[in-house]
């Protein structure tokens, strides 16, 4: 199967599998202030991811391009919406358009209709430097996303089976670009020692990409005729990995993903760290059903949401979600524990 004809089969599958919900925000509770002395209309969502100011923490993370006009079609819905309602876009894996200069429309459109937006380049943990600058060229990116997908990679039939070099790799590209390098996961998470040592060679970001959201596996192995499904529950939540990324006591900044669909997992998110929340599935399954109108309200009520829930924790921006206490039970609890990881004092902050 060719590229583009995979591109268009993960859409499909992933559409038809949906979102797990096993991202652990579940097991999160905020400690109720009764008193909170603010108006809500004090409050900014205005956030930054390290340099790169965002107008709020929520943005569309990397989901397509390089299948043809119906990816093209996707991502230019995605960016219309992204320009009307004022957040950050990343695009899919860029290879294809780097091996077929005819797919480099289904990604450039993105950049032609959000003209003075966020927007992240994307490739995967194989590019090399020339690949990465020819992306970030293609779209005028703000930074570059590189994805790593080790499980999805090895249940897909055609994947790659050589990971050999990666950090290496990681590491030329950090100090070649001219733009931040965010590592994402794609959806199993990310643990304390990875974060460690991507920020040993110098990665700005990381976004965790934690289990509980779209699957890969799954929509892998809804490919191939003999199934690895022992992959499918393969992973670390979303939770639990943003706990992991804390842990790792590092300044590379956490992005959070896997999972989120609500105002509420984005605070929680943001109470465990992360400086922003990307949304993909749950975004693309509204477009695809409802229509671009019916996203542009989805993610105008997220913004409103979110402001409730500061305004109710008497926080007047999304980076003082970090101030305030959570406390954390469940699974997301009996991992920590088992991790070692210190977590009593986001319950007594």
């Amino acid at each position: 199967m060719d590229r583009s004809a995979r591109k268009l089969d993960h859409i499909n599958h992933a559409l038809l599998i949906g979102q797990a919900k096993s991202h652990g925000f579940q097991d999160l509770t905020f400690v109720h202030n009764s008193i909170p002395e603010i108006n809500f209309s004090d409050v900014s969502l205005t956030s930054k991811i390290g340099e790169l100011t965002l107008s709020s923490p929520i943005f569309i993370n990397a989901m397509t391009g390089g299948g043809g006009e119906r990816t093209k079609e996707i991502n230019k819905q995605l960016a219309e919406v992204a320009s009307e309602t004022d957040i950050g876009m990343a695009v899919g894996s860029q290879m294809a358009a780097l091996r077929d200069e005819e797919q480099r429309s289904s990604y450039e459109i993105v950049r032609h209709i959000h003209s003075k937006g966020i927007i992240f380049a994307n490739l995967g943990s194989e590019a090399t430097i020339d690949q990465a600058k020819k992306a970030v060229d293609m779209l005028e990116a703000d930074a570059f996303q590189l994805h790593v997908n080790v499980i999805q990679e090895l249940v897909m039939p055609e994947g790659d089976r050589d990971f050999t070099n990666t950090l290496s790799r990681i590491e030329t590209l950090v100090r070649e670009l001219e733009v931040p390098v965010i590592v994402k996961e794609v959806g199993y998470g990310m643990s304390k020692v990875t974060v460690q040592k991507l920020a040993s060679v110098g990665v700005a970001a990381v976004d965790i990409g934690g289990f509980g959201g779209t699957n890969f596996s799954k929509i892998e192995n809804g490919r191939r005729q003999r199934q690895l499904d022992f992959f499918d529950e393969w992973g670390i939540t979303t939770t639990c990995s943003l706990l992991e990324a804390f842990d790792a006591k590092t300044p590379v900044k956490v992005l959070a993903s896997g999972g989120l669909q609500t105002a509420l997992d984005l605070a929680k998110a943001m109470s465990l760290g992360a400086c922003a929340g990307g949304f993909a599935g749950h975004f693309l399954k509204i477009l695809v059903e409802q229509g671009q109108e019916a996203l542009i309200v989805e993610i105008t009520e997220l913004k409103r949401d979110l402001k409730m829930i500061l305004t109710a924790l008497q926080l007047n921006n999304p980076q003082q979600l970090g101030q305030v206490p959570i406390v954390i039970s469940g699974n997301t609890f009996h991992w920590a524990s088992q991790r070692g990881l210190d977590i009593s004092g986001f319950s007594q902050r």
